[in-house]
């Protein structure tokens, strides 16, 4: 299935690409979401019309998602868990932890958002997650994980 992006989409494309993907994503996620159109002449034409309003807009995210960006990288979280006499947790830290973390915080993030390449925290220390906030920019939160007194 032929499809035309309305916004850019992580490792498929950029606003305005004409790209393949399956029948089923198309049809059950990227249309539905209002991510993509199918790539008929009609759509293509329409497109062309709308474009400048859809660059717009997408600089506009970029620029809220950089503003968002800035608060999460103020924000220090502090996370106590159980954990052995080694640092060890009894458990792990996920990102809904850290997702609810944030909200208490007065900052929103989607545990989407959240980049945990080596799954979830189970040591105590200090780490740097990744948030994902734009399809284009990654900002570091820092994560303090320390033991249950």
């Amino acid at each position: 299935m032929e499809v035309i992006l309305l916004e850019t989409i992580g490792k498929l494309g950029d606003l305005g690409d004409k790209v393949n993907v399956s029948s089923g994503y198309g049809r059950n996620f990227l249309i539905p979401k209002k991510k993509a159109v199918p790539a008929t002449a009609a759509n293509l034409e329409a497109f062309e019309e709308k474009r400048a309003e859809l660059e717009k807009n997408a600089e506009a995210k970029l620029e809220d998602a950089k503003k968002r960006g800035e608060q999460i990288t103020d924000l220090v979280l502090n996370l106590t868990a159980k954990a052995g006499e080694e640092g060890k947790l009894f458990g792990s830290i996920t990102v809904r932890d850290i997702a609810d973390a944030c909200l208490s915080n007065g900052v929103e993030i989607e545990k989407s958002e959240i980049k945990l390449p080596d799954g979830p925290l189970r040591n105590t220390g200090e780490f740097e997650v990744g948030v994902q906030v734009h399809p284009d920019l990654i900002v570091k939160l820092k994560v303090i994980v320390s033991a249950e007194v």
